[in-house]
């Protein structure tokens, strides 16, 4: 699933709450990619600038720490 059919997908649902916890089980389903969890978050303003700042940064070097702080900020 590309991030446009997530958000079009998400626009069925009005709950932030719920919202966060159907972008987390697409990931965890690998339905989705890190990237795509992060761009989604990032574009709902689920999580801050510093955390995306700090998962670019870390993503390259260790995907599972940068997808338990994306989970983390989301959450």
């Amino acid at each position: 699933m590309n991030r446009e059919e997530l958000n079009w997908l998400l626009q069925t649902i009005q709950d932030a709450e719920t919202a966060k916890r159907f972008v987390s089980a697409q990931y965890e389903r690998r339905r989705i990619s890190l990237q795509v969890m992060a761009d989604v978050a990032r574009e709902r303003g689920w999580i801050s600038r510093t955390a995306n700042q700090f998962l670019t940064a870390a993503m390259p070097h260790s995907t599972e720490y940068a997808t338990t702080e994306l989970r983390v900020a989301i959450a």
